[in-house]
């Protein structure tokens, strides 16, 4: 079975993290995705590291199933070149610098008159029109700046969220709109563009928060591995050296937790606890009757206890305990991928569509397809020879 994205191509100037997983997730979903790099080291995020055979973790994580095409756009040959590619393109994923398109003459308003049937979708960090419409941003800044930071870590010490969630929820948010103007334009739809900024999708992402703020006037302190909306849940140590994360979301739960699963039928009678938002503000005595509890027993037991309860549990694992997790080893999650220094693994994208599976291409060293998609287009050899020796191409 073809992918749904079979037959649309896209194309895309893209650096780091946020355009990439959107583009990455238009072909795992059966795009053509053609990156088209700059000849002078190509996407940045290249470059980050070195730890997969030469290769950087951020790149081969973000990139597989491109091809990459090495052009010039400071070149009249080069951007001459992107706009033949544009002319067979359904649409273009950006995330450069602010201005960058439009001193290209690639922004939305360019691109409607000369590739009008083109779906333009530009990424960046706050948005046109605005005090800090000018300035670069990176993931961790603009986690910063929506106050993700604050919301993370404990009180007095702030945190980045680990996963670079502005990048990645950014370009998933861009992919979902890309789908939505396709499907429109499918149904004979104006075509149109669209602009997602990593400060919008991150204030988005801190909804519970300002509006918890925004009404009640409390900015809620971090609680680690806990929750400030939530009682009781958090990690507690067990005797064994390990530790598990324990949550209740309603009370019912808590009811069963305190009666079923730690035998303290007295904190379940408590007025205290009867409410979530009573339970919240007692939460010191209800995290060290259960943890008193969890430190008695192993991690085994705790989590069959729990099981049995219906008290949503997990244990807390690192990096190297979920590269052997079992879930993934016992639903075959994951695929060997090539890369220009040999097959590494990777896993499926998380979508699992009935009769489709993704197509797990390779990792594109630097401009390894700029010949095959400039034959594509007309060039012969000596065409694209010339275009080389004038360094609009690589």
């Amino acid at each position: 079975m073809g992918g749904p994205l079979t037959g649309v191509t896209v194309v895309t100037l893209e650096q780091a993290v946020s355009a990439p997983m959107c583009t990455r997730t238009l072909g795992d979903l059966g795009a053509r995705v053609i990156k088209v790099e700059n000849p002078a080291g190509g996407d940045f995020a290249r470059h980050y590291d070195d730890v997969v055979g030469g290769l950087a973790a951020h790149f081969v994580w973000a990139n597989r199933g491109k091809e990459s095409v090495a052009l010039n756009l400071k070149s009249e040959a080069g951007l001459a070149i992107l706009h033949r590619l544009l002319d067979r393109a359904d649409v273009l994923v950006s995330n450069l610098a602010p201005g960058t398109t439009a001193r290209l003459g690639l922004s939305p308003a360019d691109l409607e008159v000369r590739h009008p049937a083109l779906i333009p979708v530009e990424i960046d960090g706050y948005g046109p029109g605005g005090p800090l419409s000018h300035k670069r941003a990176y993931d961790m800044l603009v986690q910063a700046e929506s106050g993700a930071c604050s919301v993370t870590g404990r009180p007095g010490a702030p945190a980045k969220p680990g996963p670079p969630v502005a990048d990645v929820c950014t370009g998933l948010y861009a992919a979902l709109s890309v789908l939505a103007l396709l499907y429109g334009k499918g149904r004979g739809g104006p075509p149109s563009s669209v602009a997602v900024s990593m400060f919008d999708t991150m204030a988005e992402l801190m909804g519970y928060p300002l509006t918890y703020t925004l009404h009640s006037g409390i900015e809620q302190q971090p609680l680690g591995m806990g929750s400030p909306a939530v009682a009781p849940y958090g990690a507690y140590p067990t005797g064994d050296g390990q530790t598990v994360v324990l949550g209740t979301t309603n009370d019912a739960e808590w009811q069963r937790l305190a009666r079923e699963l730690i035998g303290r039928p007295d904190l379940a009678d408590d007025e205290r606890f009867r409410t979530n938002a009573g339970r919240v503000e007692h939460r010191a005595p209800l995290d060290e009757a259960i943890g008193a509890w969890c430190g008695r027993h192993d991690l085994a037991y705790v989590q069959a206890r729990a099981d049995a309860a219906g008290i949503g549990n997990a244990r807390y694992n690192t990096a190297k305990d979920v590269l052997a997790h079992e879930q993934l080893t016992a639903r075959d999650r994951w695929r060997k991928i090539g890369t220009p220094s040999g097959p590494v693994p990777a896993l499926l994208p998380p979508p699992v569509i009935a009769g489709y599976d993704p197509p797990m291409g390779a990792v594109p060293s630097l401009g390894e397809h700029t010949d095959a998609v400039l034959a594509e287009l007309g060039f012969g050899a000596r065409d694209i020879a010339a275009l080389r020796e004038q360094g609009a191409v690589r």
